[in-house]
């Protein structure tokens, strides 16, 4: 299975953005790819930006840390954290699970989108699919 939501915005660096219900409150949230999580592995251990953290798209912000390797989260956007899905901490196998719903990561706002985001189709060409 490798699906792209359209509803979502990809960074080439396998995370996506989707707009929450309330955006100036919630912020955006962040997650990570079904190719990322496939690419992966088995997650065993999340270790996001935490509430407070400003993150630049781009640049690593936390880490996945699976039984085949750690591999860093790289920002999608600017902004400033504003909540962690704190269920990854007892389940980070959310992300292999469902990595578009209940494995989101982490949620930021004041956001600022690079333009480096693209469509759900755009991703997918990019990634073989």
């Amino acid at each position: 299975m490798s699906e792209f939501p359209a509803h979502l915005r990809y960074h080439p660096e396998h995370t996506w953005v989707a707009v929450t219900a309330s955006p100036d409150a919630d912020g955006v949230r962040v997650g990570v790819t079904w190719t990322a999580q496939d690419e992966l592995g088995e997650i065993v251990f999340v270790d996001p930006p935490q509430p407070g953290d400003t993150v630049t798209a781009g640049q690593p912000c936390g880490e996945l840390e699976s039984t085949k390797t750690t591999s860093d989260i790289i920002a999608p956007v600017t902004g400033t954290v504003v909540q962690v899905n704190t269920r990854l901490a007892e389940t980070p196998d959310l992300i292999n699970d469902d990595p578009y719903g209940n494995g989101w990561i982490f949620s930021v706002r004041d956001v600022v989108p690079p333009d480096e985001l693209v469509d759900a189709a755009r991703y997918a060409a990019l990634n073989g699919g």
